[in-house]
């Protein structure tokens, strides 16, 4: 059976916003290994459409870049919507029942699974369906953005923490 896992990057107040801070070299190696060993990975639409730049080559892009897009590209995802009607390479999209969905998903699959998107983690964690949550806390404060946990705060026991690559901590916590 596989672990759901939702895991962003946040800011010290508590943001997501990939604008605002960016993982330095170390994280992202670190999410490139990731994403090479994850099993796939859910989205909702917001993230799958920023996630989407990957799909495509760019010649700026360093050797890290293209390792991590080939990663992502390689992965197989799950895109929950109420609006769109297709998605992209390696890619399902799950419409109706979600917890029904990702309950066979997780049947159906072993090892990890990646869900993003902060609003998607929130209906997962109502449904009682992440085993795991992984905040890499950056040492920025940005003051307004989308916050980390969408809504009600559910109850969560940290299992660890590490430092990860320059200036970042991963706290990882398991639902109470």
């Amino acid at each position: 059976m596989a672990k759901l896992i939702f895991g962003m990057n946040q800011s010290l107040d508590g943001y997501v916003d990939h604008m605002a801070f960016a993982p330095g070299p170390g994280l992202f190696r670190h999410f490139i290994e990731e994403t090479e060993r994850q099993a796939g990975s859910v989205y909702g639409r917001k993230m799958y459409e920023v996630m989407r730049y990957w799909d495509e080559e760019h010649p700026e892009w360093c050797a890290e870049e293209r390792a991590f897009a080939a990663a992502w590209r390689k992965q197989p995802k799950w895109v929950v919507s109420r609006t769109l009607t297709s998605v992209g390479p390696n890619a399902t999209l799950v419409e109706g029942d979600l917890g029904g969905a990702i309950r066979v998903l997780k049947a159906e699959r072993g090892g990890e699974i990646e869900v993003a998107g902060p609003q998607l983690a929130q209906g997962l964690t109502d449904l009682g369906l992440i085993d795991e949550y992984r905040i890499y806390l950056h040492p920025v404060v940005v003051g307004h953005g989308k916050p980390f946990f969408a809504g009600p705060r559910t109850r969560l026991r940290l299992t660890s923490s590490e430092p990860m690559g320059e200036d970042v901590i991963r706290l990882t916590c398991v639902p109470a």
